[in-house]
């Protein structure tokens, strides 16, 4: 898990600074994450798969298909 979101802010050319902004944390909390230091909350996980336009199953790596799931009507 740890390793998509470090791929996927990288395949994006964002630094893990400006991905905490879009999450409204710090650089350093981010990098937490990245590291597998500190879990990833839910709510965290669906702002990442929203933002990188995959699904949170993608993520968490249950899953290698990165499209995401069509949204509820």
């Amino acid at each position: 898990m740890y390793n998509r979101i470090r791929e996927l802010r990288q395949d994006n050319d964002l630094t893990q600074k400006q991905v905490g902004e879009i999450l409204n944390m710090s650089q350093t909390g981010y990098n937490q994450y990245e590291i597998g230091k500190n879990d990833i909350p839910t709510k965290i996980l669906i702002k990442l798969a929203e933002y990188y336009n995959t699904s949170v199953d993608y993520l968490l790596g249950i899953t290698d298909e990165q499209k995401p799931y069509p949204k509820k009507k």
